[in-house]
């Protein structure tokens, strides 16, 4: 692979996931017809994230951690603001005439979720600036990284509680419900064309196929970020994850479009809540076993761009009903958000100085 080339190879390698993740969505769908809805949804949202679980793991290996925490927050602020912006924007345009219903329980247990997951970012960030003002002096260098580490667990037996309470103790909850379709049966009469042993092999291929675009993407953002004089958090953040969540923002669309914001809404939610409370501790403890010092810190800015997402799109979800302007509203932030971490291509050395792995982990020494 030519150097002078790498920032092509990035982008094409971005351009073969776009497919890559619509086919993943389409046979977890072909699974769902066996699994049920419920297992199925579950499964959607697992494969949908395939994309950021291989480059988490990917830059990890190579030692990128700002990658990792990067990619991984534009997955959360991607689903929260864009897909979920997105979908109910244009299906409050489509469904005008009828209201837009949907389960506010489900979207409740969801927000909770990732309020816990954004606490759990904010206390490394908040103790390393109360060593740092001389506050709590006595507190190691490492001490950030161990307690991300603590946090990561509690995070993964919230989350498996999660799970136990979504398929076991209130599954009801989170079954998509029935919308009458104005007498088109042909929305509703959808048939599995694959059957389950040939779906479930065809995922193993294209998860494999993921892998390998996404270890080209992982070794070539740099250049890319070089070529194009962008930082690596304004590809990290906004570029990766887009393409990352095509299939998810597609699917939401859809299902908005013809008034079933429940399972939009399990789409986008699902898939933020199962990035925050699944994958980005599922790194900081795979970055332990590495030996890389991947922690909960993810710096000022990204930290409190992810609260303000949350804290938005709580409020926004809190009556059970929607229409296209609370889509707007939503875009609009996701639009903010990218100008502000665009505009940090001016910072010194090309927007490259948040490349450094070592940075963001071990600033105790200040």
């Amino acid at each position: 692979m030519l150097v002078a080339h790498e920032e092509w190879v990035f982008v094409l390698s971005l351009i073969g996931l776009v497919p890559l993740a619509e086919r993943l969505s389409f046979l977890t769908e072909q699974v769902a017809f066996y699994t049920g809805p419920t297992v199925g949804g579950l499964l959607n949202a697992t494969f949908g994230n395939v994309t950021e679980v291989i480059i988490a793991i990917f830059a990890l290996y190579e030692g990128k951690v700002m990658v990792v925490k990067c990619s991984l927050l534009g997955s959360i602020l991607s689903n929260l603001l864009l897909v979920l912006g997105t979908s109910l924007f244009l299906g409050g345009l489509a469904n005008l005439g009828t209201e837009q219903p949907y389960d506010r329980m489900q979207a409740d247990v969801s927000t909770g979720l990732l309020i816990l997951g954004v606490l759990c970012h904010s206390l490394p960030l908040m103790l390393r600036y109360a060593v740092s003002s001389g506050e709590h002096a006595v507190a190691s260098w490492d001490a950030g990284l161990e307690l991300s580490r603590a946090c990561s667990v509690v995070m993964l037996l919230a989350y498996v509680a999660y799970l136990f309470f979504q398929l076991k103790t209130h599954r009801q909850l989170f079954e998509p419900q029935e919308v009458e379709d104005d007498g088109d049966d042909s929305v509703s009469q959808d048939e599995a064309v694959l059957g389950f042993s040939s779906a479930m092999i065809w995922l193993g291929v294209m998860t494999l196929m993921t892998a390998v675009l996404s270890e080209f993407v992982v070794s070539t953002v740099e250049a890319a970020s070089k070529s194009w004089e962008l930082s690596v958090s304004f590809i990290s953040i906004i570029l990766i994850p887009i393409v990352g969540n095509a299939a998810e923002h597609a699917g939401a669309v859809i299902f908005a479009f013809k008034n079933k914001l429940d399972i939009t809404l399990g789409v986008s939610l699902g898939s933020a809540s199962q990035i925050s409370m699944f994958v980005v501790p599922l790194s900081v403890l795979v970055g332990w076993i590495m030996g890389v010092p991947m922690d909960l810190d993810f710096n000022l800015l990204e930290t409190g761009s992810l609260f303000l997402a949350i804290f938005v799109t709580t409020f926004t979800l809190q009556d059970g009903s929607s229409h296209y302007l609370k889509g707007l509203l939503l875009l609009f932030c996701y639009v903010v958000i990218a100008i502000c971490f665009f505009v940090l291509r001016q910072r010194g050395n090309g927007g490259n100085d948040s490349v450094n792995p070592g940075v963001a982990s071990n600033m105790w020494r200040i």
